[in-house]
């Protein structure tokens, strides 16, 4: 949780203390709990004295609330020589770190302090309850930066859950109950509906993702429009102006653009070209049992609701298969197949394919 910027704030402390820099500068925090954590001691003048781990302190030092975050800014040389006079005489029998900016301070160096204000960059993680909390910290935190520096649009903030590492372009509306995951990169103007997950996936400008998608490891470009309730996986790819609606899985497929899957779908291992429907309830059977197959459609192509394509196969540009067809072999550029097994009854002119 530790950023650039204090890291940057506590090494110009540790180089310009007093004017000539220090042997050792810490970095502090005030805890409101400071159970668990060593504690800065400071002298009368308010100077720093040693650090007391939980078991070694006095109940007097277990109420200081000064903390020690186990972050340092060393001169090295000084460092090193303080390391071989480190000894094991506590309650642990353990050799400290911690114990070096003392000896440091007994032998008359200057040791620096710098206290932060972010508590949630220092706090440890020491369980499952720390660890969740710091998982909401961090999400709460890269919202807000998604908000205020990028103009990204959240309905309700604090139930949407957004990686660190996803970038969100402006004027992106993102209803409650979102997910993104991993690196996921999604463009300007989209519309993100609730209870979707975006896992490492690339997402255009443009972009309508309606209610309950799924979508891990694909790619989706401009103006496209998901769901509700699709599935991408296994580098899927939409291109420009396509859409998959309700109930249509997309796995390892490119779906062309302007092309469309509306309803109830699989498409797996497929090649689709541009501005073809795919009807209802359309199954690419691309698994023999030992071995996946391809199934390539062409441009402008109209798939009957409930056609089996049994891969590998091929269907031409401007093809049309009938309702419920089983399609065996490969169809040829503008042929109209029915039945099961599908066979050609007609050669399309250009104002019926």
């Amino acid at each position: 949780m530790i950023r650039a910027e204090t890291l940057a704030a506590l090494v110009q402390k540790h180089h310009t203390h007093r004017g000539k820099g220090a042997a050792c500068t810490i970095l502090t925090v005030n805890l409101s709990d400071s159970t668990g954590y060593g504690r800065i001691v400071r002298d009368s003048a308010g100077l720093f004295e040693k650090i007391v781990e939980q078991k070694d302190a006095t109940d007097e030092e277990k109420q200081i609330k000064e903390i020690n975050s186990g972050i340092y800014c060393f001169n090295t040389q000084k460092l090193y020589s303080a390391l071989t006079r480190v000894k094991n005489n506590n309650a642990q029998g353990e050799y400290y770190l911690t114990d070096v900016p003392g000896l440091l301070r007994d032998e008359g160096e200057d040791i620096a302090i710098y206290r932060h204000s972010d508590t949630h960059e220092i706090e440890g993680i020491n369980n499952r309850v720390q660890l969740a909390d710091m998982e909401r910290t961090l999400c709460r935190r890269t919202i807000s930066r998604l908000m205020l520096d990028y103009g990204v649009t959240f309905i309700d903030p604090k139930n949407s859950y957004i990686s660190e590492r996803a970038n969100i372009g402006r004027d992106t509306v993102i209803y409650p109950n979102v997910t993104i995951e991993g690196e996921t990169v999604i463009g300007d103007g989209c519309l993100i509906r609730s209870g979707t997950r975006i896992t490492n996936s690339r997402i255009g400008r443009s972009v309508e993702i309606l209610d309950n998608c799924l979508i891990t490891d694909s790619e989706v470009s401009d103006s496209c429009t998901i769901g509700p309730m699709a599935h991408l996986r296994g580098h899927a790819r939409m291109e420009e102006k396509a859409k998959v609606g309700n109930f249509v899985e997309l796995k390892k497929t490119i779906l062309g653009r302007g092309s469309k899957a509306n309803h109830l779908t699989y498409l797996g291992d497929a090649t689709i070209g541009e501005k073809t429907n795919i009807g209802a309830g359309t199954i690419t059977c691309n698994y023999d049992g030992k071995n996946k197959h391809a199934t390539q459609i062409g441009n402008n192509v109209k798939i009957g609701s409930d056609t089996m394509l049994i891969a590998p196969i091929k269907v031409g540009d401007g093809a049309v298969t009938g309702a419920g067809s089983v399609v065996t072999k490969d169809v040829e550029e503008n042929k109209l197949v029915v039945g099961a097994p599908a066979r050609a009854i007609k050669t399309l002119n250009q104002e019926e394919s």
